[in-house]
C-alpha cells in the first residue's frame, strides 16, 4: 500500500521559496504553532512505539498524560487525522517566500512529517516494501549490490590477507590479533574520546557545559548507543558483548562524541531549539529523515576529525601502547578495514531481502557470513537489528555515503580541510533534509 501524499507536495518546495510575500515574523508565527504540534504528535506516537522518540528535552506539561486507551485503533486513527492536519497547515505556507534557512526549516518539518505518517499506518499493520520504506521514513532509496560487487571485493580481501585457509578464516585470525583487551577498553576509549575532542573544539564552538558520560553494557541489538538527555548532555553505551578492535575506539568515540552524535545534538539544541525557539528539535524522532542526516554526518565525521594518515599516527603512537598491541602490521589492518568496510552495504541487501519476505532468517544469515564475512554470532546480531529497527540500517552507509558526496561536492575536499570542516558544521547546525543533500 503506498502514502498518500497530497499532490501540491510536487511544487511544494519550488513555491515556498519563490511565491507571495509573507513577512518572515508571520510565516515564524504559523511555523512555530505546528512545531509545537507536530512535538506533541511526535510523543503521543512515542507512546504505541516505544522506539519512536529517541530524545526529548522540551516542555514536561507537553508529554502525554493519559494510559494508553483500550482501543488501539481509534487512537491510531486520531493520530492519522492529526498528522494530515499539520501537513494540510504547512501546506497553506507554500505560496509564501521565505529565507533559506526557513526554507530548510519547512522542508524539514514537512519530511519529518510525513515519516511520522508512514510510521503511523505501520502501527495500523501496514507493511511497506523496503525501497518505499525507506523513501518515506528516511527521504532516499538505496541502490541495490549483486552478489559479484560483493564477491569482487572478498576476492581483493584474499590477495592480501596472510595465511592460508577460507578468507574468512583467516580474516577473523588476523584481526584478533587486534582485539582490545576487555580490562583496557576505558582506557583506550577514553583517550580516543580526548582526542576527538581536542581536534573538534579546534574547529567547533561547542557550548561550556557540554559534557557525556560512558558505560558498558551487554545484551544489545547495536554497537553504541548516544542517549541524548539535553542540555547539552549525553549517555553514551557501549556493547562489550562482541570483541572490541582497535579501529572501534576512533569510530565510537568520534561517531557517538565528537564531532557525531554528541555535537550534532548540542548544536541543534543551542542554535536552533534554545535560539530561535524552533521547539521541534526539542524531539529526536528515530524512524525519520533527521536519522540518516545524524548518522551520516556521525560517520562521516571520523574522516574530518582524522584526515590522511593522522588516524594510523595516532593510534599507533597512543592507543595500540595503551591496549598493550603490536603495531608492525597497522597499515596491512587497515587497508583490510578499508576493503571489509566496502562490505557494509551487505547490511542494507540482507535487510531488504529478509524484511520484503524474499529470504527467511536462516538463509539471510547464511548470506551475510558468505558475503559479509559476519561470524555466525554477528549476523545473528543482525537480524535482531533488523527486526527491532527494520530499514533503520540504511543510514549508516548511505547516510555516510550521501554525507561524503555533498561536502566533497562542494569543495569540502581532503586538501580542504577547514572549508570541510565549515560544511560539516553547518549541516550540524541546520535543518537539512536528506533529498536537499542530492
Amino acid at each position: 500500500m503506498k502514502i498518500k501524499v497530497p499532490l501540491l507536495l510536487l511544487s511544494l518546495l519550488f513555491l515556498f521559496s519563490c511565491g507571495e510575500k509573507k513577512t518572515v515574523g508571520e510565516l515564524e508565527t504559523q511555523m512555530n504553532s505546528i512545531a509545537e504540534s507536530y512535538v506533541k504528535l511526535v510523543l503521543k506516537i512515542g507512546q504505541y512505539d516505544p522506539d519512536f522518540v529517541d530524545a526529548y528535552f522540551g516542555p514536561e506539561e507537553w508529554k502525554p498524560k493519559e494510559e494508553i486507551a483500550e482501543s488501539e485503533s481509534t487512537v491510531v486513527e486520531d493520530l492519522n487525522n492529526e498528522v494530515d492536519r499539520l501537513l494540510n497547515e504547512l501546506e497553506q505556507l507554500a505560496q509564501y517566500k521565505a529565507d533559506k534557512l526557513l526554507t530548510l526549516r519547512y522542508r524539514y518539518l514537512y519530511k519529518q512529517l510525513l515519516a511520522a505518517k508512514t510510521r503511523i499506518m505501520m502501527l495500523k499493520g501496514i507493511q511497506f516494501p523496503f525501497n518505499q520504506e525507506t523513501n518515506a521514513l528516511y527521504d532516499v532509496e538505496v541502490p541495490s549490490y549483486t552478489n559479484e560487487y560483493f564477491q569482487n571485493i572478498i576476492d581483493e580481501l584474499d590477495k592480501i590477507l596472510p595465511g592460508k585457509g577460507t578468507v574468512d578464516d583467516r580474516l577473523l585470525k588476523f584481526k584478533n590479533d587486534f582485539v582490545i583487551p576487555k580490562e583496557k577498553i576505558n582506557a583506550v576509549f577514553q583517550a580516543a574520546i580526548e582526542e576527538c575532542r581536542k581536534r573538534t573544539l579546534q574547529q567547533i564552538k561547542l557550548p561550556d557545559n557540554e559534557n557525556f558520560t560512558v558505560e558498558y553494557v551487554t545484551n544489545k541489538p547495536w554497537g553504541a548507543y548516544n542517549w541524548y538527555k539535553g542540555n547539552s548532555f549525553s549517555l553514551i553505551q557501549v556493547n562489550v558483548d562482541l570483541p572490541v578492535y582497535i579501529d572501534r575506539a576512533i569510530d565510537l568515540a568520534a561517531h557517538e562524541g565528537y564531532p557525531g552524535h554528541h555535537v550534532y545534538n548540542a548544536l541543534l539544541e543551542n542554535k536552533l531549539a534554545r535560539k530561535k525557539d524552533w521547539v521541534e528539535f526539542t524531539v529526536y524522532a528515530l524512524f525519520s529523515p533527521q536519522s540518516l542526516i545524524a548518522e551520516g554526518t556521525a560517520n562521516y565525521g571520523i574522516e574530518v576529525a582524522f584526515p590522511g594518515n593522522s588516524r594510523i599516527e595516532f593510534e599507533k603512537e597512543i592507543l595500540f601502547p595503551l591496549a598493550g598491541l603490536n603495531p608492525d602490521n597497522t597499515e596491512l589492518y587497515y587497508k583490510v578495514l578499508g576493503l571489509q568496510n566496502k562490505l557494509n552495504y551487505t547490511s542494507t541487501e540482507a535487510a531488504r531481502n529478509y524484511l520484503d519476505g524474499k529470504w527467511m532468517k536462516d538463509e539471510t544469515v547464511a548470506w551475510l557470513q558468505c558475503y559479509g564475512l559476519r561470524s555466525e554470532e554477528n549476523a545473528e546480531r543482525n537480524i535482531t537489528f533488523f527486526d527491532k529497527y527494520r530499514s533503520y540500517i540504511i543510514n549508516y552507509s548511505y547516510g555516510l555515503d550521501l554525507v561524503r558526496s555533498y561536502i566533497e561536492r562542494n569543495g569540502g575536499t581532503a586538501d580542504s580541510p577547514v572549508k570541510r570542516w565549515r560544511l560539516f558544521e553547518d549541516l550540524l547546525s541546520k535543518p537539512y533534509t536528506p533529498a536537499s543533500l542530492q
